[in-house]
């Protein structure tokens, strides 16, 4: 997905920038501290993800990062435990993804001469993807269609669909077979 970068000045925020990011940060402290899987829990999740959260998505505790709204989550996703959504430049979560534990989706970076300026280019999970454990995406990436990312793989690059990528930085792995059915 070889994108323009979206250049942000945070320097330039706008005041009701501001109130949005400090209400999502309020948000993210106050599920920390929530129960799973209870009520009250979900409420926190669904006003912190609003309209851009699909049907029967799990996320669980530890969630942080920024630009929330930012963030569009598909039907039967499954987020597990800290997981890091660096989200200004946006991230596209489709349906049926399973994120594993510790995972990091960072879709800006920072200006190499002016530290302040965010560089941003969206990241976008598709349909059927799995991540494992501690893998990073970084800004730009799209992982294909029913592709896997192995645990703790950086993502530098686009992941085809149906493959299995891993390293530092991910290299593919292998294809996946289509599955074999009996008759």
């Amino acid at each position: 997905m070889n994108q323009e970068p979206i250049i942000v000045d945070p320097r330039k925020t706008t005041s009701e920038e501001l109130a949005e990011g400090i209400r999502q940060a309020q948000i993210v402290f106050k599920l920390g501290q929530t129960m799973p899987f209870t009520p009250d829990y979900d409420v926190l999740v669904k006003d912190l993800l609003g309209e851009n959260l699909g049907n029967n998505v799990r996320v669980m505790p530890g969630l942080s990062g920024v630009c929330f709204d930012r963030v569009k989550i598909g039907d039967n996703v499954v987020i597990m435990n800290n997981c890091l959504m660096m989200s200004r430049g946006s991230i596209t979560i489709e349906d049926n993804v399973m994120i594993a534990a510790n995972v990091q989706l960072i879709s800006n970076n920072h200006d190499l001469y002016d530290r302040q300026l965010l560089i941003c280019k969206p990241v976008r999970i598709c349909r059927n993807v799995w991540i494992g454990a501690g893998a990073t995406i970084l800004p730009g990436v799209t992982v294909g269609e029913n592709a896997v990312v192995a645990a703790g793989a950086i993502v530098t690059k686009d992941v085809a669909p149906n493959t299995i990528v891993g390293g530092n930085p991910a290299k593919f792995i292998k294809d996946i077979e289509p599955k074999k059915t009996t008759d």
